[in-house]
């Protein structure tokens, strides 16, 4: 399935920025130069999560894992181009579905561990996946249970595949069934075969991943071999990644931060990928340590905390770790300052969307730290040259939506526009939300404020200023509020909702549900609330943590919630 036309796959081929290596054709590489090295290492609490045994694989053994899952998938009938939903925490086997759809010319879906019946039963249908992967358990929820509820409401769905599954609603891909299957139904050279046959292209979709905005439903972003390629390159080069080196991923490898800062820059320097999830800082710090971690990403309220606790710092050796990657929100100088000149650790500065990987303000780029704390590059503006191999094909500029006009001085608000090789197709099935997010000369439209920054005839930098759109960013996961007002608004006791992010020490944002209630008198309680609402089985990390109860939510004059004044009001008292 390739989703760009024609012409722009031969602008982008001939101008270098894309090619014809896939996904897995890259692991081939890395396997044939690792064989016996240590490639992938799992969480020290796998077991403790799931019930099943953490995992510590070479190369080879990687490689051949690989062939035992894409032997499995050849069995259910799966063809080039099916979908493959996948909900699996950070861990060996997580990768392995990635290269084993890869192997076969498939299409990956991932979705967050806390997804639950609300969520999947309407995304699964949406893609018409073929198959769902999981573990038998996770945190303590029986998954596999949950998603024979969910099958029944889907027949295009095949099956549910487990590890660690003992309920008979889900086929076993533990080591033994796989090791049976391959031997008796499937060999390496069918699988080999199999490969060949789909004749992967690197401008073909491999994966879908899921952004919340403001609709109800989040919405499907599909990304080619060469979208991710481009993007692994990109942050490989921000962390000055060199071959073989160990990197420790914390974030959920089901977007961007993971994907293309994690998995992909694993497989292009042939490395050790060691998984962690969920987030724990004794843990983390231990990883780092005892793994020898030259690279990771962090966000930046753990690396504020990490620099303000000198002591705990102290107790590992951090001294194999030289470049750690960071965004999502802004960074604090001091932090920057405080890595560097305490214990050698670059952080670099990072901003982009599933929709379009975009701006890297890297160490060699932007030396002064304060001001990679401050600033970003000012990537694909003429005049303007920077280390960074994606600078040269990416294009930036900033955009006065009310007027459409081009801002090109500094200090004036402006959306940020994208174009090139980084920047998605349009969103999954949705015509009209893909119309919304281009404008008329195809630059994508982020909804996100910068202004230009910087002396000189053609400052270099962006400044970030505001998110201008309604998404809830709680530890990096994002939510939808429109997909909990319509929830909420149909509790007995609420007459409208709107749902805010408020400002919260440890992550970042939180749910804040601003009510007006039906009746005055009828007291509605925030676990009143909660009950209802996990009722509908709805993730849990989306639950509102503050309730605020009004007399009346405030609009314009054309009537819409103006959630500006209410992030401003309820700020203070968060």
């Amino acid at each position: 399935m390739i989703p760009f036309s024609a012409e722009t796959i031969r602008d982008y081929t001939n101008r270098g920025v894309w090619g014809r290596t896939t996904v897995d054709d890259l692991f081939r590489i890395a396997v044939l130069g690792g064989r016996e090295r240590l490639a992938i290492v799992d969480p020290p609490d796998k077991q403790a999560m799931t019930g099943v045994a953490p995992l510590r694989l070479n190369w080879l053994e990687l490689d051949d894992m690989v062939d035992r899952l894409a032997a499995r998938f050849l069995a259910l009938g799966l063809k080039k181009d099916d979908i493959v939903a996948v909900q699996l925490p950070n861990c060996v086997e997580l990768a392995m579905v990635y290269l084993a759809v890869a192997r076969l010319g498939l299409i990956i879906s991932p979705f967050p561990i806390q997804y639950r019946d609300h969520e999947l039963i309407d995304l699964l249908g949406f893609v018409d996946a073929r198959v769902m992967i999981t573990f038998g358990r996770i945190k303590g929820h029986d998954h596999v249970a949950m998603l024979a509820g969910v099958k029944k409401h889907l027949p295009g769905l095949k099956g549910v595949l487990a590890w660690g599954a003992s309920a008979s609603e889900a086929q076993s891909l533990d080591a033994q069934s796989l090791d049976n299957l391959r031997e008796g139904v499937l060999d390496r050279a069918a699988v080999l075969d199999a490969s060949r046959a789909a004749a992967v292209d690197a401008n073909e979709v491999f994966t879908i991943t899921w952004t919340s905005g403001t609709e109800a439903r989040p919405k499907g972003v599909p990304k080619t071999h060469n979208h991710w390629m481009c993007a692994g390159i990109a942050c490989a080069e921000a962390g000055e990644l060199r071959d073989g080196e160990v990197l420790l991923n914390p974030f959920p490898m089901t977007h961007i931060g993971s994907l293309g800062g994690m998995f992909f820059p694993w497989l292009l320097k042939g490395g050790v990928l060691v998984q962690h999830q969920p987030f724990e800082l004794d843990t983390f710090l231990t990883q780092l340590a005892s793994e020898r971690v030259a690279y990771t990403v962090a966000p930046p309220a753990v690396l504020n905390l990490l620099v303000q606790n000198q002591a705990l710092m102290d107790k590992y050796d951090l001294s194999a770790l030289h470049s750690v990657g960071s965004g999502s929100a802004p960074l604090s100088p001091w932090m920057i300052r405080g890595l560097f000149d305490r214990y050698g650790i670059s952080v670099w500065n990072s901003f982009g969307s599933s929709e379009g990987c975009a701006l890297f303000g890297a160490g060699r780029d932007i030396p002064d730290p304060e001001a990679r704390a401050e600033y970003l590059p000012r990537f694909g503006v003429k005049g303007i040259g920077w280390s960074s191999w994606v600078a040269g094909a990416q294009e930036t500029r900033l955009v006065d939506p009310a007027t459409e006009q081009e801002i090109t001085q500094p200090g004036q608000p402006g959306e940020l526009r994208l174009r090139g090789p980084l920047v998605f197709s349009g969103y999954w099935n949705d015509p009209e939300q893909t119309r919304r997010a281009f404008d008329a000369d195809g630059w994508y439209k982020t909804g996100d404020t910068f202004e230009i920054a910087g002396e000189g005839p053609t400052p270099r930098y962006y400044h970030y200023l505001a998110r201008t759109k309604d998404v809830v960013n709680r530890g990096g996961m994002k939510i939808s509020p429109a997909e909990l007002e319509t929830l909420i608004d149909g509790h007995p006791k609420v007459r409208e909702a709107a749902v805010i992010g408020v400002p919260d020490a440890r992550m970042g944002e939180v749910v804040c549900a601003v009510v007006v209630p039906r009746d005055p008198a009828a007291k509605l309680e925030l676990k009143e609330l909660t009950d209802y609402l996990r009722d509908k089985r709805i993730a849990v990390y989306k639950l509102p943590e503050r309730l605020a109860i009004v007399d009346a939510l405030p609009r314009n004059p054309v009537g819409k919630v103006l959630k500006r004044d209410l992030r401003d009001q309820f700020a203070k008292s968060a």
